[in-house]
């Protein structure tokens, strides 16, 4: 194996001197001067002029042994001239050549080594960059992406905050209307009654004003007639404008809507003023004269006031007012 020797600090690019250089320039001088007497005998053959020969023709005869021919002698041999031997020029030639050799391959590996490094160099900056690069990509990407998700929160709190304002709204919303509904119900409630006491006054001062008017018809000396139909300010017991026979035909009408389940105990007799249109529809109707059984007066008007209208008389209309006596049992 050749082994390099150190380079001389004087020359630092001077290759180093090898082992066996000498052995190997002798062997290769060798083969140089071998091949150039090959060459130098291949001339010298070729160029020699061919001996000539005779030949002799004779008739075949069997007694007549043949002449066997005389072989031709070989060709002398030339004596092998040892190479020359180069001088001290050549070989300062052959050995500064080999030195630029040296030279130029270690320069090309040192080229290639500074070529590898700059390569290697190129790829670690390269990958560096693109390291610095994904980790930029990357924290964009969460900042990115922190940002979505404080917007998507901040989103989400006004939305609830959205929808806890619109229950609020709804809910006082609904109190109000509660509160209206409450209010109105108050108002309807205290309407009602406003109308029941109006109505019941309307019914004690009725009440009141027939029983005067009944008292002064009892001082005048007129009754009501024994069919129970009496005329507002008329004595002649037809009901004013009505006919002998319209109160038949207004009992036939109420007495099937009265209800009364209580008891009948006495008879009672309840008397009911009836205010009419000529078309028979009930505009007014109260106890003028209450029984003694409060639950027979109620169920007598409200039967009169579902019975409207009432039936017309003969001449094609209802009386005007007219006073009708009922009691359970005739």
């Amino acid at each position: 194996m050749i082994q390099r020797q150190e380079r001389s600090s004087d020359y630092p690019f001077e290759p180093p001197h090898e082992r066996g250089m000498w052995r190997s320039l002798a062997l290769a001088l060798v083969m140089h001067g071998l091949l150039l007497v090959l060459l130098l005998h291949g001339i010298d053959w070729q160029n020699s002029t061919p001996a000539g020969a005779e030949a002799e023709l004779w008739t075949p005869d069997e007694t007549v042994d043949q002449v066997q021919p005389t072989p031709a002698p070989p060709p002398p041999q030339q004596a092998v001239t040892p190479p020359p031997q180069p001088d001290d020029a050549e070989i300062a030639l052959q050995q500064a050549k080999q030195r630029q050799a040296e030279e130029q391959r270690l320069a090309d590996i040192a080229e290639q080594e500074r070529q590898k490094q700059l390569q290697k160099e190129a790829a670690d900056r390269l990958e560096q960059e693109r390291a610095a690069q994904a980790k930029l990509d990357q924290q964009k990407a969460d900042q990115l992406k922190a940002e979505l998700q404080k917007k998507a929160e901040q989103q989400q709190k006004a939305l609830s905050e959205q929808q806890l304002k619109d229950q609020q709204l709804k809910d006082q919303q609904t109190k109000e209307q509660q509160a209206k509904d409450a209010d109105k119900k108050a108002a309807d409630e205290a309407q009602k009654a406003k109308q029941a006491a109006a109505a019941q006054a309307k019914a004690k001062l009725d009440q009141s004003r027939q029983a005067r008017l009944n008292a002064l018809k009892g001082m005048a000396g007129t009754s009501p007639s024994g069919d129970g139909l009496a005329a507002a300010g008329s004595g002649s017991g037809s009901g004013g404008n009505g006919s002998a026979g319209y109160a038949d035909k207004v009992r036939h009408k109420v007495l099937p809507n009265v209800t009364f389940p209580g008891s009948t105990d006495g008879n009672p007799e309840a008397v009911v003023t009836v205010n009419c249109a000529p078309d028979g529809t009930v505009l007014d109707a109260h106890i003028s004269k209450p029984s003694s059984n409060p639950a027979w007066d109620s169920a007598v008007l409200n039967a009169v006031q579902a019975s409207s209208p009432m039936p017309r008389d003969k001449d094609g209309t209802a009386p005007r007012s007219f006073t009708i006596t009922f009691k359970p049992k005739s």
